[in-house]
């Protein structure tokens, strides 16, 4: 497990798994409140939208309104269920599921990693403010997030076809990329969530 605090900017966590993201949690969350959601997350296992044991430390979240934002495997937690080796039950923050990445193109390779070019939806979201169609950021994922609602939707990229890269709604927002390895405009998406007060 690691644990690690985003500079300084107090109860902001940034919390990992291995190489992967989890999520921020911004405002009166405790040091064991995070832990925990690590720690629920690694009593999971590999398939980590198996979320049961996550659901009390997602208390401050939903129930006091804190901003989150859920990155790469935190953003698919986000949906209603997870089609990854079984179907089992995501939080339900955000309509949609997590399904397999189905290139239309067979020379792309799964997973989709590396650099792609964002294209935020017309109506701006704050904290994907300053970032502009073009931008690149950095994925690594092999399973994308089918959203129901359009209006959820903040962002995408091509992948020899439409894939969601960001969602949100309310205190709610996610990433399928990594900002804290896309450079420039990761650390202004960062900020942008750090300054956000939905």
């Amino acid at each position: 497990m690691q644990h690690a605090q985003l500079g300084p900017f107090g109860n902001v966590s940034r919390l990992t798994l291995g190489g992967g993201g989890l999520g921020l949690v911004w405002g009166e969350t405790t040091e064991d409140e995070a832990v925990a959601t690590v720690r629920a997350a690694l009593d999971a296992g590999i398939n980590l939208i198996d979320t049961a044991p996550m659901y009390g430390a997602c208390e401050a979240v939903i129930g006091r309104g804190r901003p989150f934002l859920g990155i790469c495997v935190g953003m698919q937690l986000m949906a209603e269920r997870g089609l990854e080796f079984e179907i089992v039950d995501g939080f339900g923050w955000i309509a949609g599921e997590v399904v397999a990445i189905e290139p239309n193109d067979p020379t792309l390779k799964i997973p989709h990693m590396g650099w792609n070019e964002l294209a935020p939806e017309a109506k701006p979201h704050p904290v994907l403010s300053g970032i502009a169609a073009g931008e690149h950021a950095y994925f690594v994922h092999s399973y994308r997030f089918d959203c129901r609602e359009r209006r959820d939707v903040l962002a995408t990229v091509d992948y020899a076809g439409e894939i969601v890269a960001a969602v949100g709604r309310d205190n709610l927002v996610g990433t399928q990329f990594h900002p804290e390895k896309s450079q420039a405009t990761g650390l202004r998406l960062i900020t942008n969530f750090l300054r956000w007060r939905p």
